[in-house]
């Protein structure tokens, strides 16, 4: 059984979606900062638990 989730979210800058591993564990109510994999802006990522399924906010970094 596997600890982590896959789950996408849209990058801010470009619009390409982004894949990213979800560990309901250490990640539920975390900010993160993660490079977009098309155009490696940084994003800052919240990740929120709504019931049985997982949230992601994605913003630019200098918003």
């Amino acid at each position: 059984m596997s600890l982590t989730d896959p789950k996408t979210f849209e990058c801010p800058y470009c619009m390409a979606i982004n894949d990213i591993e979800i560990d309901w564990i250490n990640d539920i109510g975390q900010h993160q900062i993660v490079d977009c994999q098309i155009c490696c802006q940084p994003i800052e990522i919240e990740i929120l638990q709504l019931g049985d399924d997982v949230q992601i906010k994605a913003h630019r970094d200098d918003e």
